[in-house]
């Protein structure tokens, strides 16, 4: 019974991740984690004298039945230019499914110098039976990286949405 209990609440726990997510950015004041407006991302340089690693990691809560991949395992930048990826997610089920994914950035000290432009992860993502979508993510890795981080990984799990949390967003895909 107890390890019954136990499945149940990390089930339950891994159900709440982003609604939880949400709201303690939203205590915190934090908002979008990561966030660079396109305007403010034109008015940065590059650094042509420094390369940074840039690795996608994507992951898919057991409970969703969606496959989510990166279209490429990595990438190299110059820190200061706006760069791209793309990901590709299937909803492998025969029913409509919203889900979110949720953004961590690795090593930590990276995470406040790693800034979005673009992402699908703002937004909850609806998907329809055995629908395929390609979503892209625009970033940018500030110059002020410290010199001894030279590989940054952005990784993503998606979370099925709860139907009490979905957010009707109008002329959002799949809205």
């Amino acid at each position: 019974m107890k390890l019954a209990g136990a499945a149940l609440a990390m089930f339950g726990f891994g159900y709440a991740l982003v609604p939880l997510y949400d709201y303690a950015c939203t205590v915190i004041g934090l908002g979008r984690t990561g966030e660079l407006s396109t305007a403010e991302a034109a008015t940065l340089s590059a650094d042509p004298s420094r390369r940074v690693t840039v690795e996608f990691d994507t992951n898919v809560n057991s409970a969703l039945p969606w496959q989510f991949v990166a279209g490429q395992r990595r990438v190299t930048v110059h820190p200061g230019e706006i760069a791209a990826a793309g990901f590709r997610v299937v909803n492998n089920s025969g029913r409509a499914i919203v889900g979110q994914a949720v953004p961590s950035v690795t090593p930590a000290a990276a995470s406040v110098y790693f800034k979005k432009t673009e992402c699908f992860c703002f937004t909850q993502q609806t998907l329809a039976p055995g629908e395929t979508r390609d979503m892209p993510v625009r970033f940018v890795v500030d110059r002020e990286l410290p010199q001894d981080i030279t590989t940054v990984t952005l990784s993503y799990t998606f979370f099925e949405v709860p139907q009490v949390l979905v957010r009707e967003t109008p002329g959002a895909p799949g809205a």
